[in-house]
């Protein structure tokens, strides 16, 4: 189940990394800077609930979904008292999986509305829906996830290796030339036809995403 949900996540955009028990869960949550922790109750070596108090008790504020087969309404009680901030009961529907993230990721104090607006590029985060002017651009998935990653932070030089964790799961191979080439995409649908570029290569220091004179 956590490889569907994982393959529907990132069919949507999302980078992910799966965890397959709930010691490597603390262990990926310690070294990596995650917006989102999906976490099933009934995992090996340590449950949900157990995960979810340990990451609360080490001062660890990520957002975090419980998905349980466990549907009383004690065992809500028992997840939300652990610290997670909701809680979606199996079976359940991808489609409100995916509305309760979107929920989630707004909520969290780092994020910003759900409209993004950088000159007269316009990224709605919710329909994945990017306008240039009157001119709506068409991207793939992964191509959406690293526009939206750089407009999230529109302003300040993204390095490649911020870009590879918050695009890419944990596959992603730091010495191919993968993000150069969907820089590069990027670059061809939405500055080509505009005087003004938004894209910036900063040599050796990342990329930055803004008008620039």
């Amino acid at each position: 189940m956590a490889q569907v949900v994982a393959k529907g996540l990132r069919e949507h955009a999302y980078a992910v990394d799966v965890a397959g028990d709930g010691e490597s869960a603390l262990y990926q949550s310690a070294i990596n800077d995650y917006d989102l922790i999906l976490l099933d109750v009934l995992l090996p070596t340590r449950d949900g609930f157990e995960v979810c108090r340990e990451l609360r008790a080490r001062g660890d504020a990520t957002p975090i979904l419980m998905l349980t087969a466990r549907a009383t309404v004690d065992d809500r009680i028992e997840g939300l008292d652990a610290g997670a901030d909701d809680y979606l009961t199996k079976p359940f529907s991808f489609r409100e999986l995916l509305a309760r993230v979107r929920a989630l990721l707004r909520r969290h104090p780092q994020f910003r509305p759900a409209r993004l607006e950088i000159d007269d590029l316009v990224v709605e985060t919710a329909s994945h829906r990017v306008t240039r002017g009157l001119r709506q651009i068409d991207l793939t998935s992964k191509e959406y996830a690293l526009l939206e990653y750089l407009a999230r932070h529109a302003g300040r030089i993204v390095s490649r290796s911020e870009i590879a964790e918050h695009v890419w799961d944990g596959s992603f191979d730091p010495f191919s030339n993968t993000i150069e080439v969907y820089v590069n995409h990027l670059r061809r649908k939405i500055d080509d036809q505009h005087v003004t570029k938004l894209i910036h290569t900063r040599r050796g220091e990342g990329y930055i995403l803004g008008p620039r004179d």
